[in-house]
């Protein structure tokens, strides 16, 4: 039993030399391990680190990408506002255009149209300086005044040779494109069938013309009565005594040979008694004819 015991050890040591000779390799090998190991997590403690730097610098460089898209995008956005824009200038600008064309043509027609009224105003004026000038005539020569009022009264003067100064008149009234005579001073014939033929033409220049041509046979009319009165008078004078034709003729006579003095008035007496007295005397017949005021009386 001792003998086998000894022979033993001897294996047994062997197997513990060997244990701990590959127990010395295995630490040995896993202190090469360890310090792999630690240097393996240094160099992934660094490779963290640059990773993390790397993510740092994908995260600022994404930002950055993400802006320049956002400043891309608003930038294309504000070209399209602008070229809109620009669209919308060029068509207000072709409007105002079109706009300034039409002005031009507005003030070019009423710069014409200008120019025409300065012209016609201008002879507008010279006609009514000469129509100034014809009714300074006509009042001066004629007698011939207007009046407005409820009518229009148109009056006249210079008819009736005896007494210059006498008025006739007559007004008349437009109311509805309709004429209407008022009064009329004298009174005169036809007056209606003038109106009437007023409100056809619309003559209203003729109408005053032929209502004075009316007053002077007016006052012809009266002097030819007159005319006649004297006749008949002077006849029954002669027929009842010619002593009054002598007296006559010598009260005109001494009448002759005085003087007026100016007196209008006067003048027109004397004038009258010449032709009654010419009238009542024998050769009464040729003294008429030869008178020249009877003349224009007839």
């Amino acid at each position: 039993m001792a003998s086998i015991c000894d022979n033993d050890i001897p294996l047994r040591l062997h197997n513990i030399d060997a244990f701990i000779a590959s127990y010395r390799n295995s630490l040995h090998s896993l202190r090469a391990t360890a310090l792999e190991a630690a240097r393996s997590q240094s160099e992934l403690a660094e490779v963290k680190a640059k990773l993390r730097e790397a993510e740092d610098e994908l995260v600022k460089a994404l930002a950055v990408k993400t802006r320049r898209e956002a400043k891309r995008m608003a930038l294309k956005e504000a070209i399209v506002s602008v070229k809109g824009r620009i669209e919308d200038l060029k068509t207000s600008i072709q409007k105002q255009r079109t706009k300034n064309e039409e002005c031009a043509t507005v003030v070019s027609h009423h710069r014409l149209v200008l120019e025409v009224s300065e012209q016609k105003s201008n002879e507008s004026s010279e006609h009514r300086d000469e129509v100034q000038e014809a009714i300074s005539w006509y009042n001066r020569i004629l007698g011939f005044q207007i009046e407005g009022g409820r009518g229009v009264k148109f009056s006249f003067k210079n008819i009736n040779v005896d007494n210059p100064n006498e008025e006739f008149f007559f007004t008349i009234r437009h109311e509805d494109d309709v004429y209407t005579l008022l009064n009329c001073k004298p009174s005169v014939k036809d007056t209606d069938e003038l109106i009437h033929e007023l409100n056809n033409t619309n003559g209203l220049f003729k109408f005053v013309r032929t209502m004075r041509k009316k007053f002077q046979e007016v006052v012809a009319q009266g002097r030819l009565s007159m005319t006649t009165n004297e006749h008949q008078e002077s006849a029954f004078i002669s027929a009842s005594g010619p002593v009054l034709s002598i007296s006559t003729i010598t009260e005109d006579n001494d009448h002759q040979d005085e003087p007026t003095k100016g007196n209008a008035h006067l003048q027109k007496q004397v004038n009258r008694r010449r032709v009654k007295s010419a009238i009542l005397s024998p050769g009464s017949a040729s003294s008429v004819r030869q008178s020249p005021r009877l003349k224009v009386r007839k």
